[in-house]
């Protein structure tokens, strides 16, 4: 009886031991977030993202897997705020949470820092593997002209990038830890139903043997065939103002945002490939 109360004792001290050390990694990992997010996310921007990650991360996962992929942002913070507060909202608590951002987080709108703040931020602070966030056309431009001085960029809407970072025009010094976090950003995914990709893919070309260059910038020869790469392509890249833009191989979820369209999240389960619903944020007055 005494080695078993023993036994006892000795595992809830360990549990507490561990709880401990748990408690410190998060406040270190939160302290290491403050200070690198600090610089681009105002004080109740940032209590918004931890709030909606702990929201998110905290779901049991018992339920059927629930992934959310979000269209091209393009600087447009106020309209990610407000729709993944509205994943948030209804977002059923006995599911898994995936985000899966498809990629143009930058250029455009007048907050791409915010924008890449916000979403390092939610891969921080949720489980890992719940967020996930592909490399896009205007991420490439942005990082050959960085590396090579490729003035594509500029004239596709990097000076508000740069703006954004509080540096002047043609001031080449973002932040390297942002730039590093974007050259890792792959330039495709896939589930066991979809493929996820920023603009598309070539038809013909095995998945896995597709340029990068197609998977970010392709639209003639992707985007007036219907053609079955065996599993549903998830994609953006070509804003459709109309709304989503859903065919028979692929969904396009660019909507456009910049444009005064609308911000869209595809609602995707492990039942069936094409997405179930759509969440969308108008980027009207």
């Amino acid at each position: 009886m005494e080695e078993t109360g023993s036994r006892l004792r000795e595992i809830a001290r360990r549990r507490k031991l561990t709880s401990a050390l748990d408690a410190s990694r998060r406040r270190r990992r939160l302290a290491a977030l403050q200070s690198r997010s600090e610089r681009f996310l105002d004080s109740v921007t940032l209590d918004a993202v931890r709030r909606l990650a702990e929201a998110l991360g905290a779901t049991r996962g018992d339920g059927e897997d629930r992934i959310y992929a979000i269209g091209d942002v393009h600087g447009c913070a106020n309209l990610l705020i407000e729709l993944l507060d509205r994943i948030c909202d209804v977002h059923p608590k006995s599911s898994s949470t995936k985000l899966i951002f498809l990629g143009d987080l930058v250029d455009r709108g007048p907050n791409s820092a915010e924008v890449i703040a916000i979403v390092r931020a939610l891969e921080e602070l949720m489980p890992a593997g719940a967020v996930d966030c592909l490399m896009g056309n205007h991420e490439r431009m942005m990082i050959d002209w960085l590396n090579d001085g490729d003035e594509l960029w500029l004239i596709n809407g990097g000076h508000e990038t740069m703006a954004s970072f509080g540096f002047d025009k043609g001031a080449p010094n973002i932040p390297g830890d942002v730039m590093g976090w974007l050259e890792r950003r792959p330039t495709w995914r896939e589930d066991a139903l979809r493929i996820y990709v920023h603009a598309g893919l070539r038809p013909g070309v095995p998945v896995d043997k597709q340029r990068d260059r197609d998977r970010l910038w392709i639209r003639e020869g992707f985007l007036d065939v219907d053609y079955d790469f065996g599993k549903h392509v998830i994609h953006g890249h070509t804003p459709s103002l109309i709304g989503p833009e859903r065919r028979p191989f692929r969904t396009n979820i660019d909507t456009g945002a910049v444009y005064g369209g609308a911000l869209t999240a595809a609602v995707l389960d492990d039942r069936m490939p094409a997405p179930i619903d759509f969440f969308q944020v108008p980027a009207g007055p």
